[in-house]
């Protein structure tokens, strides 16, 4: 069986996504701390606002530009697990670790408050985020975007974004724009999962390969040469992904399918988790409260 060596160190690693990410890290840490004075209303980075925005980064590079990248264009369970980290996973760490703050003078700008206040409504955000996700895993579509580095990198991008769109009303810290309460959040997430399973349920049920991006050894290098370069790709003389996996094509789609279910439930389970403890915790707080108030004694009347 062979080896990822055989790319090179550019295929693997993407020298060029990991400089971008950089950079945009320390722009992050330049407007966060050394700037942050230059804002009204800033407050001190803390600890756990840079480990967040740090670990997004950190996981982000590591799907997208690590070997893990490379990897999804030779099994297709890979290419799931690519998918449900940069959208379940990396939004909300993306969200939760910039600063309030900052996200209050992004909403000054009249363009990304207007789209925040339309695409973050929890049913326009549902039906955004599972529509465009089963929209790509439409073979013929999934085939063809695979195929275009424009369009893999644009719809990538695409997710990305309504995703954040899709996390937003259940995590954002900014109140005047926490629009859900206890009871809803919970619906919103159960309703996301339900929207999402069709597409998992088509993926694991099938009983022929789907996509030809990794059953037709002509698509699969149409694909892998944007991956790894026309040239490298043609001086190694590769028939097809069998090549670096032992696992049949129908076990590798099925095997996608259930790992994004699970990676959902996953993830889900932990979010559902803290809205209870944040539910409960509100809760607690506001009874609390009543207690401590005086009880009211009406005036006698003479």
């Amino acid at each position: 069986m062979l080896t990822l060596e055989i790319f090179g160190f550019k295929a693997l690693w993407s020298p060029y996504f990991l400089t971008f990410l950089i950079v945009l890290t320390a722009a992050y840490f330049l407007l966060t701390i050394k700037f942050r004075n230059r804002f009204t209303e800033s407050e001190p980075l803390t600890f756990k606002k840079g480990l967040l925005f740090v670990s997004s980064i950190a996981i982000l590079y590591c799907i997208k530009g690590s070997p893990l990248d490379l990897m999804a264009h030779l099994m297709f369970y890979v290419h799931m697990i690519q998918m449900a980290v940069l959208v379940l996973v990396v939004p909300p760490l993306f969200i939760l670790g910039i600063p309030v703050w900052v996200w209050k003078k992004l909403f000054s700008i009249k363009f990304i408050h207007s789209l925040f206040t339309i695409f973050t409504k929890p049913i326009i955000s549902l039906i955004l985020f599972n529509g465009f996700f089963s929209f790509y895993h439409v073979p013929i579509i999934f085939d063809h975007v695979m195929q275009n580095v424009w369009l893999h990198a644009g719809y990538s991008l695409l997710l990305f974004i309504v995703a954040i769109f899709m996390w937003w009303p259940l995590i954002n810290e900014i109140p005047e724009h926490q629009n859900l309460s206890g009871l809803k959040k919970v619906g919103y997430i159960f309703a996301d999962g339900i929207l999402l399973t069709p597409a998992c349920a088509l993926i694991i049920f099938a009983d022929t390969p789907l996509y030809a991006t990794y059953s037709d050894p002509h698509v699969w290098g149409q694909a892998m040469s944007l991956c790894v370069g026309a040239a490298n790709f043609e001086s190694l003389n590769l028939t097809g992904p069998q090549l670096f996996s032992s696992m049949s094509l129908i076990q590798d789609q099925q095997l996608g399918g259930v790992l994004m279910k699970i990676i959902q439930e996953i993830i889900y389970g932990v979010i559902l988790a803290r809205v209870f403890f944040e539910w409960y915790d509100k809760d607690k707080a506001e009874s609390e409260k009543q207690d401590l108030q005086p009880a009211f004694k009406p005036t006698p009347v003479e």
